[in-house]
């Protein structure tokens, strides 16, 4: 029998992007009674609501839209908080939950309890996490292995992990998982936030690197790396822990293989830039941790032909002008701003696109560019401070635009043949479009449109 079979679950979120509608059908599926409640309204989440019509059908699923009740969160047997709810220490509904005993946790935490540590690689960083984990499925497949890609990067594990409890005979045809995670999903691998009071970690754990990033939702900078951290803090003796340069010397367990990882792989790869390279050689770090005896040369063709990830310096287009396109869309801090632009040979050819939603960062890494740059095109909530600290530092060539169509217009405009242009934001896409994909797809129609290629 399912230890959900007959409990009454409240889903806090269904979202847009799966990992609501999957919850959902796993508790169904295991005889759950469940409320969906979210904020949006209907018509936001239809695709959601689609995905999940025959349940609501059957009556096994109800839904509570466009507000939260109070009672949802007070009297059901388990509640499933979406992972990304801001500052959920202060959510007042998750409050009435701890305050009425409610047991808390996340799809996240579920898909973790399901998998074979022992066979998973987890990935986190503030920038190149989504890159580097890409890059391990691809060699990890590419050299014979079965894999299994998910968690931040999209798209729930839940229906493919095991409904086991983790005790049987590991077996060597089961597959490799490569899960990704954010900042958001670790801080719910906690212990102090596990209903079991149980915290979870994997058996090799890769952090590519810390830098500033989501302070809006953590509060803090010390909040975010000890969020970061629980990735390595349930380790045990036998795992490894694989680290980049800005965190070499975060704490590990005893027992515990710590490799630094801090020279590119210095060999040719499929795409750009010299911080790819970096996370190609974190990536071979970990396929070699997982797989000590894969052949060298096959492992190195294997990330030479890695083609790269959507929305991440992704090549868009090439006009008849010879002007270039590309797209990375995914980069929303400054420092991966700052990656793209030196991922290019000539920042003077490079006309950036950059700006979008507060999360109260320092953004002036980027406006300290704009005097290397052929122009800087600022956008969204960001972009007017990004345009006066780069014009107070002397930079003549900034063009304060507001929306991502009237920032292709004027780097068009100014463009020569040859030139680049380049979107990467270095900052969330939440003020004007719902995800960083939908920011990058826009771009990337635009491209097209410029390039002769239509829509």
């Amino acid at each position: 029998m399912s230890r959900f079979e007959s409990l009454r679950i409240t889903v806090m979120g269904l979202g847009r992007f799966g990992g609501g509608v999957e919850v959902t059908r796993f508790l169904c599926k295991h005889g759950a009674q469940v409320l969906v409640t979210d904020l949006k309204p209907e018509k936001d989440l239809a695709p959601s609501i689609a995905a999940i019509r025959d349940l609501l059908d059957t009556g096994q699923v109800t839904l509570r839209l466009g507000e939260h009740n109070i009672a949802d969160f007070t009297t059901p047997d388990l509640i499933i908080a979406n992972p990304a709810v801001p500052r959920p220490w202060d959510n007042r509904f998750l409050r009435a939950a701890r305050a009425a005993n409610i047991p808390i946790t996340t799809e996240i935490r579920l898909t973790a309890d399901l998998l074979d540590r022992s066979r998973t690689i987890a990935i986190t960083g503030s920038n190149g996490k989504s890159t580097t984990s890409a890059m391990i499925a691809h060699a990890l497949s590419d050299l014979g292995q079965p894999v299994r890609f998910g968690g931040n990067i999209g798209g729930s594990l839940l229906a493919s992990s095991s409904s086991g409890t983790g005790l049987q005979p590991v077996s060597h045809d089961a597959p490799w998982t490569i899960l990704e995670l954010s900042s958001f999903m670790l801080h719910w691998l906690s212990a102090d936030n596990s209903p079991t009071g149980r915290g979870w970690s994997p058996r090799i754990a890769l952090i590519t690197n810390l830098s500033p990033n989501h302070l809006d939702w953590h509060g803090s900078l010390e909040h975010y790396t000890a969020s970061k951290q629980q990735l390595l803090r349930d380790q045990q003796p036998g795992d490894t822990a694989i680290l980049g340069r800005s965190v070499a010397e975060w704490p590990v367990n005893p027992g515990v293989t710590r490799l630094i990882v801090d020279d590119p792989i210095r060999a040719p790869l499929a795409i750009p830039g010299a911080h790819n390279q970096l996370n190609a050689a974190m990536a071979r770090a970990a396929v070699l941790a997982a797989i000590p005896d894969a052949p060298e040369p096959r492992l190195h063709d294997a990330l030479a032909s890695f083609p790269g990830l959507p929305h991440r310096l992704q090549f868009i287009a090439r006009a008849r002008s010879g002007i270039a396109y590309y797209n990375d869309s995914k980069s929303t801090t400054p420092d991966a701003t700052l990656l793209a632009i030196d991922a290019f040979p000539d920042a003077a050819r490079i006309h950036l696109i950059a700006g979008g939603y507060d999360k109260k960062i320092d953004l002036s890494p980027i406006a300290a560019r704009a005097r290397d740059l052929a122009g800087l095109y600022t956008i969204g909530a960001t972009g007017p401070a990004i345009a006066d600290a780069a014009r107070n530092l002397g930079a003549a060539n900034v063009h304060s635009c507001s929306t991502l169509d009237h920032a292709m217009n004027e780097a068009d405009r100014h463009a020569s043949p040859g030139d680049i242009i380049l979107l990467s934001p270095g900052s969330a896409s939440w003020d004007q479009f719902d995800n960083y994909e939908q920011r990058g797809d826009r771009f990337a129609a635009l491209a097209r449109q410029r390039a002769g290629q239509g829509a």
